[in-house]
């Protein structure tokens, strides 16, 4: 699955690095590089809990559907 990302340089150097699409996904690095790996670990991780929380909604009677959005951009 491929995210956007959004990597900002800082004043003070590194960067910052977001991905809009997963709220709480936010990392940084000195180089670009390691702000993109940092950013994937980030991702992994919401992944994660976000699948124990849908495994945990399957053991329920909770309706689990997928919708379809317009692109933003």
């Amino acid at each position: 699955m491929k995210y956007s990302v959004i990597l900002e340089p800082q004043e003070e150097g590194g960067y910052t690095v977001r991905c809009p699409e997963l709220p709480g996904a936010i990392s940084q690095g000195e180089t670009k590089t390691e702000a993109l790996e940092n950013i994937k670990e980030a991702i992994t991780l919401i992944q994660e809990v976000l699948r124990e929380d849908l495994e945990s909604l399957n053991r329920t009677n909770a309706e689990i559907l997928k919708v379809e959005l317009a692109d933003l951009f």
